[in-house]
């Protein structure tokens, strides 16, 4: 049931509902990974690297409620719970414990890498049926690709 009356077609719905529900997914889970690593970096260039993080879970969480908001408004619920989240990431497990700053610049790098692969797929699949949620993925994707540069950066 939807509660809102979408002016874009079932199929296109479909289509455009999908990817913002995937990229809902991603940033919710990136800023968890974020976060996760935040609390347990260590080494040398640990303030650095903390700080890097909070710009990092900022951002994907911004960037969550843009898309879920998206969603709302062409009729699709958001759903952002645990367990959707926990099943349907594109993001890999990061380890428990402590973890050495290089491990969670590379960390970084490979989360931001996967989310970043699957938004590209989202815009493309998104050009023809709807242009504005296009927009919106274009634009946080680009965010996503400047933290992932500044990670990398990090990394050499």
């Amino acid at each position: 049931m939807s509660v809102v009356k979408s002016t874009l077609s079932d199929e296109d719905l479909g289509i455009v509902g999908n990817a913002l529900q995937g990229a809902l997914v991603d940033l919710v889970d990136l800023s968890l990974v974020a976060k996760q690593v935040h609390w347990n970096v260590i080494g040398p260039r640990f303030r650095s690297v903390h700080l890097q993080l909070d710009e990092v879970v900022a951002s994907g969480r911004q960037h969550a409620d843009t898309v879920a908001e998206r969603a709302a408004a062409i009729g699709v619920s958001p759903d952002g719970r645990a367990v959707t989240v926990a099943e349907t990431s594109g993001i890999g497990e990061v380890k428990d414990g402590w973890i050495k700053d290089g491990d969670v610049v590379r960390a970084m790098v490979d989360a931001l890498g996967a989310v970043i692969g699957r938004m590209r797929e989202r815009i493309t699949a998104t050009a023809d049926p709807d242009p504005v949620s296009q927009d919106i993925l274009i634009g946080l994707t680009a965010d996503l690709e400047k933290h992932r540069w500044m990670f990398q950066a990090e990394a050499q």
